[in-house]
């Protein structure tokens, strides 16, 4: 079976690439910016009829959060009308789509955390354009995985570990925010989820990150615990670091969806950090 993924060159896509070549189960048909440009429909259809992939994992997005606010046609061409380009593609081919989506959909206000089945409510534009992607993917695939993460990590690309950790060679001191609750997320376990579902015919909607849950500062924390770096952290609040795009205040996502279908649920956050560091010491 063949598996196309859009966005190889970003950091989860360069993971599922090399962990699907690693497994071989599939025949991994990794396509970056530059050889798929989703944002060009007649581009879009013609790759996917040329390859007619069995699997599509939908990961290329406009991803700068801040920037999007100025920038809302580029992060809607890519995040709305680039996934309605992947998605008429998919169910003219007959492919199975995963769609990788955000726990920015949601406002943040909730007290619990947030389930598959809760209304979106997205409060910037990088949420409301990844939300319109949601939206045109359920409108037009009858076979798709939206898989919602959150606080995402990895071996490629920038990501808040890496920020912290090379902070941390310039600074003896650091403010973290520490009235955002998430769960970060390691790209090698959602990289492993996704090989799972794709195999699978569980169609729906997925909250998918490492279990448990931590401020951006508890992350932080942690971080420089695992690789005994000293440097003062201090907590600080929304309103003291101010962005241009709004932050939901509650980014947790239950993971209700796994547990229904009876799939593996991710092991717990701290663990997943610390095997990442591990090897990032390497």
């Amino acid at each position: 079976m063949k598996v196309l993924i859009t966005g190889a060159s970003g950091q989860l896509g360069r993971e599922l690439t090399i962990f699907l070549e690693q497994e071989r189960l599939f025949e991994a048909i990794p396509l970056s910016r530059k050889e798929l440009d989703v944002t060009d429909f007649l581009q879009v259809q013609s790759t996917l009829q040329k390859h007619r992939p069995d699997i599509i994992i939908h990961t290329a997005a406009y991803t700068q959060v801040d920037r999007a606010e100025t920038e809302q046609d580029q992060a809607y061409a890519v995040n709305a009308m680039g996934t309605r380009n992947i998605a008429l593609g998919a169910e003219k081919i007959g492919a199975k789509l995963v769609y990788i989506s955000t726990d920015y959909v949601f406002d943040g206000q909730k007290i619990m955390p947030y389930i598959e089945f809760d209304k979106r409510n997205p409060q910037n534009t990088y949420g409301k354009s990844k939300a319109a992607g949601e939206e045109f993917v359920q409108a037009f695939c009858s076979q798709y995985f939206i898989v919602r993460t959150s606080w995402v990590y990895g071996n490629y690309g920038p990501n808040f570990v890496k920020t912290m950790l090379n902070l941390a060679k310039e600074k003896k001191e650091l403010k973290v925010v520490n009235d955002q609750v998430g769960a970060p997320t390691y790209t090698l376990d959602l990289a492993y989820f996704i090989f799972e579902i794709i195999q699978t015919e569980l169609f729906g909607i997925y909250h998918v990150t490492n279990s448990g849950e931590c401020t951006w500062y508890e992350l932080a924390k942690v971080i420089f615990e695992e690789m005994e770096i000293a440097i003062r952290l201090n907590p600080c609040n929304t309103e003291e670091f101010p962005r241009p795009a709004l932050r939901p205040k509650n980014s947790v996502l239950d993971h209700m969806g796994i547990r229904l279908n009876g799939l593996t649920d991710l092991r717990p956050w701290r663990e997943a950090l610390a095997e990442y560091l591990k090897n990032y010491e390497k």
